[in-house]
């Protein structure tokens, strides 16, 4: 099975949080697929670096994966900038949430489970 990596990147008590439009669309962890010879972590340092031009550094995974379909599964890990500021390149819409904005409802459901953790933790 694929691994995909989202990353919750998390400045202050607020967390970044990226839109993909369409009909199935929905707000997202930014990130993308492990390539072979990858960590998740770098996975998700690389995919931040080429969708929204960030430096971070991955910290902790916000809980266990969970499968996106019979071929993919997420897994979402905290993150801190280290430079740079975000960069819309692939989504629609880029924002910062506060704990008390994140509504389950609004988030891809694979994500979800991954929300209500962030939202425990900030």
């Amino acid at each position: 099975m694929q691994i995909v990596v989202g990353v919750a990147v998390v400045r202050g008590e607020r967390v970044l949080a990226a839109y993909r439009p369409g009909s199935e669309g929905g707000w997202e962890f930014p990130g993308g697929k492990v390539e072979p010879g990858e960590t998740e972590a770098q996975a998700g340092a690389r995919e931040l670096r080429e969708e929204l031009d960030l430096d971070v550094e991955i910290g902790a995974s916000l809980g266990p994966g969970v499968d996106i379909s019979d071929k993919y599964r997420l897994h979402v890990y905290r993150a801190t900038i280290v430079t740079g500021e975000p960069v819309r390149r692939e989504h629609a819409e880029l924002r910062w949430f506060g704990a008390d904005e994140l509504v389950e409802a609004d988030w891809l459901v694979p994500d979800r489970p991954f929300v209500r953790a962030l939202r425990n933790q900030l």
